[in-house]
């Protein structure tokens, strides 16, 4: 369900995406309230599921996860049991960072990050490709990133 925005709150949070840090009295300096009111905005949009979490950025490389890629997976069948199955399964690699049910020649496009190659290559024979309702999967390893913003454009 969409949620009516005004002004205020789109500053808000264009502001919060770019720092999530970013005290209170800061906010409200920026957008031009006080601080409460403003906190009262962010908690609106925090209960109404606008802004759903707050996120620390980890430079993947600098933990040991050397190897990040994105991995198309068809199913077996398109049904929803298949597909509730997979969901299910999925849930439970913390490896899988990402999972999208698309549309398309696959069912779902997933990112997962790893060590390195050996410690990808383990999760695929041990893990997903164990999974039942998995037909097919093809992996893309991801050499570099242009570009990863958490930044949503707001219309």
């Amino acid at each position: 369900m969409k949620v009516k925005l005004d002004p205020t709150d789109r500053k808000i949070l264009e502001l919060l995406q770019r720092d999530s840090n970013i005290t209170n009295a800061q906010l409200a300096q920026e957008i031009g309230l006080s601080p409460a009111p403003t906190l009262e905005r962010v908690k609106k949009m925090e209960t109404m599921g606008v802004i759903k979490s707050y996120h620390a950025v980890i430079d993947l490389a600098k933990v040991g996860l050397g190897v990040c890629t994105l991995v198309t997976v068809s199913l077996k069948g398109h049904n929803k049991e298949n597909i509730n199955a997979f969901m299910k399964a999925v849930n439970n690699v913390p490896e899988v960072v990402e999972c999208h049910h698309v549309t398309g020649s696959a069912d779902f496009v997933l990112k997962i990050v790893a060590a390195d190659i050996p410690s990808y290559q383990n999760l695929m024979l041990e893990k997903l490709s164990n999974i039942e309702v998995v037909d097919n999967m093809q992996t893309t390893i991801i050499l570099s990133t242009l570009k990863d913003s958490k930044v949503v454009p707001l219309p």
